[in-house]
């Protein structure tokens, strides 16, 4: 039998042939350094840590190399597919700040970017490897495979279509042409050239060198509908889109010698594969990969409404991605994680453990380092969709907010009061005469009998209180207010001789702090104050004459 005859009897209307589709998707005019590398999601919904982390890495690397980073949407299994399943992957690519190059809306030269698109593609390839004898037409019903998966438990055989169970591996042409005659369901499944008995060796960018047997079942290619499986779909995906290397979850590594013979067969250089451990998260004494159905934190979703930092989440992942990031970044506080150079040689043999403490610590540590008018924008940002009270504030105060969120900021060691946005407001409120309310508990510690607390703040305000003092004066105004009032201006004087006094002069600082803030812990109190300035500062005093 021609096999080129069958090829043409099962997809007459491909007219396209191999050779035509090199043509259209050539070699990209790239360095030799220079890596092509895909996020393929399916598109079921929003984004999860899982990944977001995922898509992370092939980014950074098609980045560092000045390659090309491509988003590939995998529909072809319809079942889980949502409406707006594109639009959210790719806004929340975006809010991440990812750059993509080529992706289902801005397209590319080597698109469609959606699987379901690239039909023709798939069958042409399909048609080749029939007319080369590499596929075939299977018409096994479910009836079938399912007897024959009987058989093969009964005799304890391996499960799969192979061998003498590949029972439409050599049907003849007119058989053939008489089920399609027929209207019977077919699929075209590999023609496989493996010995189960024999070993591949291949080698994986993060885990080495790994042997696996080689692959010897007759493997679907093209399903009932014309829709590939991720296999073959995946295989003229990279291959045309020139994808040089290919990251994905290390479930798949028992799949290569497979896919390998599927790259072997079309006759196309495989890409490197890098497979990755994906993402844990410990439930109880268990570790198990990351879900976005059982942990609330794992969605994109938590920190969006929580407001950390986009470029925090991406300094989290540049730190479990490769194990020396953290300490050269601790070294280079000025340098974007852009500037490392990121490796699969470095990356966890181990699944790395997702740390939400860590994520907030790491916040923190960024959110101290950026400019006030950074936070103050970002802040804003963030308030106009989650907040809209405190982002008429903002709005109202720039300047002024700008002021407060600089307290102790420019300095060798900054502030670390907040972790992310939506914290800024229950640091900073008390700035604000909209949010003060004089109905709140105030603590003042050592400090108790109410005569005492408003003799240190009216003597204050009305004898050392001066809002053009510099630092170095305003402190040294109130080791005098502690001296007149029997308080020690000197803390080791106090601790040496505690019973001369009434305390020390942190005590009375603290009284004037709670006194504008209601709390005994605040940013640089001089600062405060000079913010506020003496009518805000006087009323606040007021309520304890």
């Amino acid at each position: 039998m021609d096999k080129k005859d069958l090829a043409n009897l099962l997809y007459p209307n491909i007219t396209k042939t191999i050779e035509d589709l090199e043509k259209m998707y050539p070699e990209r005019k790239l360095n030799d350094k220079a890596m092509v590398c895909r996020f393929a999601p399916s598109p079921t919904g929003r984004m999860h840590m899982g990944n977001l982390y995922a898509s992370f890495i092939p980014e950074v690397i098609a980045k560092q190399t000045n390659g090309v980073f491509i988003l590939r949407i995998e529909d072809t299994d319809n079942k889980r597919a949502i409406e707006n399943g594109i639009e959210l992957i790719l806004n929340d690519l975006e809010h991440y700040n990812y750059i993509i190059n080529e992706d289902p809306i801005k397209g590319g030269a080597y698109g469609p970017y959606i699987q379901t698109e690239r039909k023709e593609i798939y069958h042409t390839v399909a048609k080749y490897l029939v007319s080369i004898d590499r596929a075939y037409p299977c018409f096994c019903s479910e009836d079938d495979l399912n007897n024959m998966r009987e058989e093969q438990e009964k005799r304890k055989d391996r499960i799969g279509y192979y061998g003498h169970y590949a029972k439409c591996r050599n049907l003849s042409y007119d058989e053939v042409k008489k089920h399609l005659e027929n209207g019977d369901k077919w699929v075209l499944r590999l023609k496989s050239n493996g010995d189960f008995n024999k070993k591949i060796i291949f080698k994986d960018l993060v885990k080495g060198t790994i042997e696996l047997p080689s692959n010897d079942i007759d493997q679907v290619l093209i399903k009932s509908d014309g829709i590939p499986p991720y296999a073959f779909a995946h295989v003229c995906d990279d291959h045309f889109m020139r994808v040089t290397i290919v990251t994905r979850d290390d479930s798949y590594i028992s799949s290569v010698p497979y896919h390998l013979e599927i790259w072997n067969a079309c006759g196309f250089k495989p890409p490197k594969y890098a497979h990755l451990l994906p993402l844990n998260i410990k439930d109880n004494n268990t570790i198990r990969k990351i879900s976005k159905r059982k942990d609330p934190t794992a969605a994109v979703a938590f920190y969006h409404e929580r407001g950390i930092p986009v470029e925090a989440i991406k300094l989290y992942f540049a730190t479990i991605m490769n194990s020396n990031f953290e300490g050269w970044y601790l070294q280079n506080q000025d340098k974007s994680y852009r500037d490392f150079e990121f490796s699969f040689s470095k990356m966890s043999k181990s699944g790395p453990l997702f740390d939400l403490e860590k994520v907030i610590n790491i916040s923190k540590n960024y959110l101290s380092k950026l400019k006030a008018e950074e936070v103050y924008d970002n802040a804003l940002t963030w308030s106009l969709e989650y907040d809209k009270e405190f982002a008429k504030i903002l709005q109202k105060y720039k300047d002024y907010t700008i002021d407060v969120l600089n307290i102790e900021r420019n300095v060798k060691k900054p502030r670390k009061d907040f972790s992310c946005y939506s914290e800024i407001k229950s640091c900073i409120w008390y700035m604000y005469d909209e949010l003060f309310d004089q109905q709140l508990q105030y603590n003042f510690d050592n400090i108790k009998y109410k005569k005492e607390i408003a003799t240190i703040l009216k003597e204050y305000l009305e004898n050392y209180y001066n809002e053009n003092d510099d630092k170095d004066t305003w402190f040294n105004k109130m080791k005098q207010l502690a001296d007149k009032l029997g308080y020690a201006s000197d803390i080791r004087e106090y601790k040496e001789n505690p019973t001369l006094y009434k305390g020390n002069i942190s005590d009375v600082a603290n009284v004037i702090r709670v006194a504008v803030t209601t709390s005994n812990k605040s940013p640089d109190l001089y600062m405060i104050l000079k913010l506020l300035g003496r009518d805000r500062i006087e009323k606040r005093f007021s309520i304890f004459y």
